[in-house]
């Protein structure tokens, strides 16, 4: 079980950076989903995972930043970036070789934070902001001073705030993003998974039954893309394979069919593949429609946040019940 999630965590963080370089919305939003999952379900980060759960993390709050109304952290007064910043702090502790690196975008996520509440016209939050980020006066103290003069202009596009655009931003933890990836192409995990797919002879049909897209533009060449089709072709048999023999692992497998199936590119995440008798617990899950949104929003604002029995008896939902209700809820409240 801590293999296949192991396994799952790695690629989805792979796919998540993938995305995000990219700039696929939807794509990197179908990702996050998967990687936050995942993260969730660690009951506490392996030493080995800490710097793979730390860049999903602050990939999901950087795509988030300029929302304010986002909110991450149990205080909303967090902002998403002040979220992110926090998730730099933790990675910049797990590396000592890329100073100037960390040292530019961990400046760039500071000037943004206060930037991005000045665009919203939060003026005074933009001070208490500067307070929280530099509470030792002599910690980049200049920077400090030069910022504080930024929010009492009140003026957002000073060129402080130009030259160290969010769009510089981006593209800084892009290029961290493409050194992480070089450095954990080749894990473990991929190449046994590769090497004994092979030895089966499983190799030319399992490329062959799924299909790689691979253009000139693309960063990741043929090969890389075939190791991690082979490595979750081979944990989805090796899953199957503990099912069939009766091995209980204490997992919900409707939501490893869903994630396996999701990296294969052969559902959404709404579906979970039909596998016959071996999947007889597999369950198709139904997309969100704006109008049961509606009904969700409207119920909690006429029972309260909690009651989700009277809000789904009241409601008009398809098929629900309470507990996908409040899943729902807790996924708009992060959303919106």
């Amino acid at each position: 079980e801590a293999v296949a999630a192991d396994w799952m965590l790695e690629f989805a963080c792979c796919c998540l950076c993938w995305h995000f370089g990219e700039g696929g919305a939807a794509e990197f939003r179908r990702w996050r989903d998967v990687a936050h999952a995942l993260i969730n379900g660690l009951s506490k980060i392996p030493t080995h995972q800490k710097k793979t759960v730390y860049l999903c993390q602050l990939l999901i709050r950087i795509e988030k930043g300029k929302n304010l109304e986002c909110c991450f952290e149990n205080d909303e007064r967090i902002s998403p970036l002040e979220s992110a910043l926090s998730f730099w702090t933790l990675l910049e502790r797990e590396e000592i070789k890329l100073e100037k690196l960390h040292e530019d975008i961990r400046r760039l996520i500071q000037i943004q934070i206060i930037a991005v509440h000045m665009e919203n016209g939060y003026f005074k939050e933009a001070a208490e902001v500067l307070e929280r980020l530099f509470t030792d006066s002599e910690t980049d103290k200049p920077l400090r001073v030069k910022l504080a003069t930024v929010i009492k202009s009140k003026d957002p596009y000073v060129p402080l705030l130009q030259t160290f655009s969010y769009n510089l931003l981006i593209r800084k933890i892009k290029s961290y993003v493409e050194l992480f990836m070089k450095e954990n192409e080749t894990n473990f995990l991929i190449q046994a998974a590769t090497k004994q797919v092979e030895s089966k002879g499983l190799g030319a049909t399992a490329l062959q039954n799924k299909t790689v897209n691979v253009t000139e533009n693309h960063k990741w060449n043929l090969k890389t893309k075939q190791r991690f089709v082979l490595s979750i072709i081979l944990l989805r048999d090796m899953l199957g394979h503990d099912r069939m023999q009766n091995c209980c692992l204490n997992v919900d497998f409707s939501l490893v069919w869903m994630y396996i199936n999701c990296l294969l590119g052969l559902n959404s995440l709404q579906n979970v593949e039909k596998r016959g008798d071996a999947l007889a617990c597999g369950r198709r899950r139904q997309r969100w429609t704006y109008k049961e949104d509606l009904a969700l929003k409207s119920g909690v604002r006429e029972f309260g946040v909690g009651n989700w029995a009277k809000i789904l008896v009241h409601g008009d939902f398809n098929n629900r019940t309470s507990v996908m209700l409040k899943d729902r809820w807790r996924t708009l409240c992060r959303i919106n």
